[in-house]
């Protein structure tokens, strides 16, 4: 569970987000849209605890991501938008050194490692430095890292960017079993047809201010007051 209250994030004189509330509950998945520059991003790092908010309340599965900033970090599976990882290391090592760090057991970490390979279809690259990776292995070795501790909330920043058609169906059939089996999601993309096959709310910030904010089924409400059309929506609610 996601929780951001009156969230205000300034740098300098630039409000990068501006007075955000915002719940994301266990087991939802939300597609978190706008333009470039609108604040995504930089609410994404908020809560992941990258950045510390200007002003407001953020409660990442219990824990004040302030005041219990470890806590709350165990908790999250966080994938940014640019994966990163050791280029030195094989993926096999890179799964190894981040389960060291949420300090899971040796046994549990070989059973879930080849559990991951088996389900990201990693088999053939893992024994490989991740220097030699695609765009697309690279991604599914972040996203299948990000799961090692059976997080309680995945954080996505732009999934799919430079996937082929294979990695991403890949990592949609993932997110979609993670949030039916309770885990909340905060996705970021800039793909609308994404975010509307997937999430089970969608929320559009501009400026840094949430603009819109309803179900997939409200959304067609509001589709059906322009063309019909999810983007017609989008450009409308995101106009400077």
């Amino acid at each position: 569970m996601v929780e951001l209250k009156n969230v205000t994030k300034k740098f300098g004189n630039f409000t990068a987000v501006d007075n955000l509330t915002l719940t994301i509950p266990q087991g939802e998945f939300f597609g978190f849209l706008g333009p470039n520059g609108a604040g995504k991003t930089t609410t994404i790092k908020m809560v992941v605890g990258l950045f510390t908010p200007t002003s407001g309340v953020i409660i990442v599965n219990g824990y004040d991501v302030l005041i219990h900033p470890i806590e709350a970090k165990q908790s999250i599976g966080y994938v940014p938008d640019i994966p990163f990882l050791y280029e030195k290391l094989t993926g096999r090592e890179f799964f190894y050194f981040i389960g060291g760090l949420f300090r899971i057991s040796k046994t549990v970490l070989h059973d879930r490692i080849a559990e991951l390979i088996d389900h990201f279809e990693i088999g053939s690259w893992i024994d490989k430095r991740t220097e030699d990776y695609s765009q697309g292995m690279k991604q599914r070795i972040t996203i299948a890292a990000a799961l090692l501790h059976h997080p309680k909330t995945i954080i996505i920043d732009e999934p799919l960017i430079g996937l082929d058609p294979r990695s991403a169906k890949i990592v949609r059939e993932t997110l979609h079993l993670q949030s039916k089996n309770g885990v909340s999601i905060l996705m970021s993309t800039h793909s609308l047809a994404f975010a509307e096959e997937l999430c089970d709310r969608i929320g559009i910030i501009n400026n840094g201010r949430l603009v819109l904010c309803d179900t997939r089924e409200q959304l067609q409400i509001h589709k059906a007051r322009y063309d019909g059309k999810f983007e017609s929506v989008f450009l409308e609610m995101t106009k400077q």
